[in-house]
C-alpha cells in the first residue's frame, strides 16, 4: 500500500501529499492530452515532414499502440521500483521524446519518436489512480477521483482545440515543445514531494519475460487492428488478418500465463471481484463514449460544415465546460448517493444526448450541438467518477496498483473499439444511404428535371455543363448520405450507453466513507 506522507507526529503531511499528487496529475494530463493534440493539425504536420496521406495517420497510431503496453506494465514497475521513480523516469523520457518529435525532419523519424513518447509516457496515466486510492485517506478519495475524472475527460476534449490554436499561432512543432515547461514542473514536484512508497526489489527475481512478450504482442496487435482496420477493409487486408490471428492466439496465452505464473506482469485475479469486473465494463463504455463523441463531432463539423480547426475547437468547448462544471457536484453526490445510481443516471444522460444527435442535419452548428454536448459532458463525468468508486473501493490495497493499470487500459481499449466501430459505421453507412438516395431519384420527374436544368445553366461556362450539374447533384447526395451516417453513429453510441446503464445494476452496493478511522490515516 502507498502510505500518505506523514509528519513526525504521525499526522498526514497534506502539503507533501497535495503537491506530489498535483505534480502527478499534471503529468497525467500531458500524457492523455498528447493523444488528441495532433488531431486538428495533421495537414500541417504532413506538409512539414513530407508525409503521404496514409503515413500521416501514424502520428496518432504510433503513440497509442506502445502506450497500451506500458499502462498495465506500470503497475508491476511501480511495485518494483516505487511510484516516484517510475513516474520520474516516465516523465523525463516523455519530455525527451516530445522535443525529439518536434525536431523531426521526416515522417519515419517522427513515428519512431512518437512511439517512444507513448511508451514511456504511458506510465504517468495509471500510477495517479493508484496513489489516489491508497495514499489519500478514505474521506478524501472522492475529491481525488473528481480531479482525475476532470483530467481524463478534459484532456482529450481540449486536445484538438489547443492543438489547432497552437498550430495557427506558432507552428505544429509547438504541439510537442509545449510539454517542456509543465514537464519540468512535474519533475520538480514529484521529485520533491511524491514520497508515497518504496519499491520491492525482490520482484525482479523471476521476472516474467514470456508474460511481457505475450502481453505486448496481444495488446499491440489488437490496437493496430482496431486503429487501422477500417481504413484497410478489415480482414480483407493480409496484414490486418495476420495481426488479428496474432491477437487471437496471444490473448488467451497471456491470460493463462498471468493466472498460472507465480510472479505475473499483470495480476488478473482482481477480476474475481464482482465490482471490479462490472467497473471495467463501465470504464470500457466510458472510453467509447468519451473518445467516440470527441471523434464524431469534429469529423462532422470538418466534413459536412467545412469548419476550420479553430471553429471546431470553439464548438467543442461546451463539452469541456460541462464536464468541468459537473466535477465538484459529482464529488458531493457520490458521497451522499449510491454510486450505482449515479452511474445509471450518468450513462442515461449520455445516451439521451447522443440520441438527440441522431436527428442531426447538415445545418447543425454550435447551438444545435450545445445541448448534445452538455448532456454528454455531464453524463460522462457522473458515470466516470461513480465508476471509479465502484471499481476500486472494494479491492484490497495490494491489488490497487495492478488494478489501476487494468482500469486505464480498459478505457483506452474501449476508446479504440469505439473509434473502430464508429469509423466502420460511417464508411458503410454513407455508402448504404448514398445508394438509397440515388435509387429514389427519377430523372423524368418534372421537379428533378427542372432542378437539373437550373444547375446545368449555372455551370454553362464549364466544358461539360450537364456533367458538372450531375457531379454537383452527386455531391449534394453524398453530403446528405454522410449526414445520415453520422446520425446512425450517434444512435449507436446512445444504445451502447443505455445498455451500460443497466449493466451498472449488476454491481454490489458501495459505501463511500465520509470519515476515516485513525488507523487508516496514520
Amino acid at each position: 500500500m502507498s502510505p500518505a506522507p506523514t509528519k513526525a507526529d504521525g499526522q498526514v503531511d497534506w502539503t507533501m501529499l497535495l503537491l506530489g499528487f498535483a505534480g502527478m496529475v499534471i503529468g497525467q494530463f500531458m500524457a492523455i492530452l498528447d493523444i488528441q493534440i495532433v488531431a486538428a493539425s495533421l495537414p500541417q504536420i504532413q506538409a512539414g515532414v513530407g508525409a503521404s496521406a496514409d503515413e500521416i495517420s501514424w502520428v496518432q497510431t504510433a503513440y497509442l499502440i506502445p502506450e497500451v503496453v506500458m499502462i498495465p506494465l506500470s503497475g508491476y514497475l511501480s511495485r518494483l521500483w516505487g511510484t516516484q521513480k517510475v513516474f520520474l523516469v516516465s516523465c523525463a523520457g516523455f519530455l525527451i521524446m516530445s522535443v525529439a518529435t518536434g525536431l523531426s525532419s521526416s515522417i519515419d523519424m517522427m513515428i519512431v519518436f512518437r512511439a517512444l513518447q507513448g511508451f514511456v509516457g504511458g506510465a504517468m496515466i495509471p500510477t495517479v489512480f493508484a496513489v489516489a486510492f491508497t495514499a489519500f485517506p478514505p474521506e478524501k478519495r472522492v475529491t481525488a477521483s473528481v480531479v482525475m475524472g476532470l483530467i481524463v475527460t478534459l484532456a482529450p476534449t481540449v486536445g484538438p482545440t489547443l492543438g489547432g490554436h497552437l498550430t495557427e499561432w506558432l507552428s505544429w512543432r509547438w504541439l510537442f515543445f509545449i510539454n517542456v515547461v509543465p514537464g519540468a514542473l512535474v519533475l520538480f514536484l514529484v521529485g520533491r514531494y511524491a514520497h508515497f512508497d518504496k519499491g520491492d526489489p525482490s520482484l525482479a527475481k523471476g521476472f516474467d519475460w514470456w508474460g511481457l512478450g505475450l502481453m505486448a504482442a496481444f495488446l499491440m496487435s489488437l490496437q493496430f487492428v482496431l486503429e487501422e482496420g477500417a481504413k484497410n477493409d478489415w480482414f480483407a487486408d493480409d496484414q490486418i488478418l495476420l495481426l488479428g490471428v496474432v491477437a487471437a492466439v496471444t490473448g488467451p496465452a497471456f491470460i493463462w500465463r498471468s493466472l498460472t505464473y507465480r510472479n505475473p506482469i499483470v495480476e488478473l485475479r482482481a477480476f474475481a471481484n464482482r465490482n471490479f469486473s462490472v467497473g471495467v465494463v463501465m470504464t470500457f463504455t466510458v472510453g467509447a463514449a468519451l473518445f467516440g463523441g470527441t471523434f464524431l463531432l469534429p469529423l462532422f463539423l470538418a466534413r459536412v460544415r467545412d469548419y476550420s480547426p479553430a471553429e471546431v475547437g470553439t464548438t467543442m468547448v461546451v463539452s469541456g465546460l460541462a464536464m468541468f462544471a459537473t466535477g465538484p457536484f459529482a464529488g458531493r453526490l457520490v458521497r451522499r448517493l449510491d454510486p450505482r445510481v449515479l452511474m445509471f443516471v450518468g450513462f442515461m444522460m449520455c445516451a439521451w444526448g447522443m440520441w438527440d444527435a441522431h436527428a442531426l442535419t447538415a445545418e447543425w452548428g454550435f447551438w444545435e450541438f450545445a445541448g448534445v454536448q452538455a448532456m454528454r459532458g455531464v453524463g460522462v463525468m457522473l458515470a466516470m467518477i461513480a465508476s471509479q468508486q465502484v471499481t476500486m473501493s472494494t479491492l484490497p490495497p495490494h491489488m490497487v496498483k495492478n488494478a489501476s493499470g487494468l482500469v486505464n487500459l480498459s478505457r483506452n481499449v474501449g476508446g479504440a473499439f469505439g473509434l473502430a466501430f464508429l469509423n466502420t459505421s460511417l464508411i458503410t453507412g454513407t455508402a448504404v444511404h448514398y445508394g438509397e438516395l440515388t435509387s429514389r431519384i427519377d430523372l423524368t420527374n418534372g421537379r428533378m428535371a427542372e432542378l437539373l436544368a437550373g444547375m446545368t445553366e449555372r455551370f454553362s461556362s464549364s466544358i461539360d455543363p450537364q456533367g458538372a450539374a450531375m457531379q454537383a447533384l452527386s455531391g449534394m447526395l453524398r453530403r446528405q448520405a454522410t449526414t445520415l451516417a453520422f446520425g446512425d453513429a450517434f444512435a449507436i453510441l446512445a444504445v451502447a450507453c443505455a445498455f451500460a446503464a443497466f449493466v451498472t445494476l449488476l454491481s454490489r452496493p458501495v459505501k463511500v466513507q465520509s470519515r476515516a478511522a485513525p488507523s487508516e490515516i496514520h
